[in-house]
């Protein structure tokens, strides 16, 4: 039951921040080109599972997001804003499919199940 609440998490975060996106009038070209960008970090695999773990997760929690977010709003910051939801959509697209945060152990091994 846990594992189901997570995805439905995951696709509020998702709707959410495309809602907000879209109010705010952010270019969907961005959007797309910029929505896999955390995904990136998924090369830290490539020197062992203990970096690749450590920097997948940093970047698919939702601590740093949060702070782009707040800067932009503070800021009144529009790109810091976009990349901001843009990320938050990353990070809820995939908790609704079931990508979670990585362990160490192996790339397949996340909080939410092993994929």
């Amino acid at each position: 039951m846990n594992k189901v609440f997570l995805h439905i998490e995951g696709l509020a975060v998702l709707v959410l921040s495309l809602y907000f996106y879209g109010y705010s009038q952010f270019s969907w070209l961005l959007f797309f080109i910029l929505l896999l960008a955390p995904d990136i970090s998924m090369f830290g695999y490539l020197i062992n599972n203990q970096i690749g773990a450590r920097l997948y997760n940093l970047f698919h929690t939702f601590t740093i997001v949060i702070i782009v977010i707040f800067c932009g709003l503070l800021l009144e910051n529009q790109t810091a804003l976009a990349i901001g939801l843009i990320w938050s959509a990353h990070i809820g697209m995939d908790r609704m499919i079931g990508y979670g945060l990585k362990y160490p152990t192996d790339f397949k091994d996340n909080h939410m199940n092993r994929v």
